[in-house]
């Protein structure tokens, strides 16, 4: 059914609500993963694929032991790091890997920022043209 599933994560204990699903759908149709998490810190925003702080390492750190964890599952899974607006990337990197789902967590409203550009996952679901499952959070958002 699907072959290739890009799962957007943010690196907090958001993901385990996606990552849950997304792993059974991997087993049950023997389809390979496209992890993608964008740095949208201030490093990531200034410098790119250049930066070099904490907070990109431990992003790298993060998408190394999801991998671990979900190739000792017998999945195939590959991971990516993109910089800038998330939202842009996702749809991006959706495109550019010919991925046949997009999967992703949701958090609710972000107040102001939601009002003002509208929220990661209503811009993904407008500009893509695949599949978006969109599970909200059920485990409390926090960095991990």
């Amino acid at each position: 059914m699907y072959k290739k599933i890009l799962v957007a994560l943010d690196a907090t204990t958001a993901d385990q609500t996606i990552l849950e699903h997304v792993t059974k759908l991997a087993l049950t149709f023997d389809s390979s993963l496209v992890l993608l998490h964008v740095a949208d810190g201030w490093a990531a925003r200034l410098f790119g694929a250049d930066a070099v702080s904490p907070e990109i390492q431990h992003d790298k750190w993060y998408l190394e032991s999801v991998v671990s964890r979900l190739a000792a599952e017998g999945i195939q899974v590959e991971a990516e790091l993109a910089y800038g607006e998330p939202a842009d990337q996702i749809i991006r990197w959706t495109e550019s890997r010919d991925c046949d789902l997009v999967a992703m967590s949701t958090h609710g409203h972000r107040f102001i920022s939601d009002l003002l550009y509208g929220s990661t996952a209503d811009n993904v679901r407008h500009h893509v043209n695949v599949p978006v499952l969109m599970l909200k959070a059920t485990h409390p958002s926090a960095n991990l």
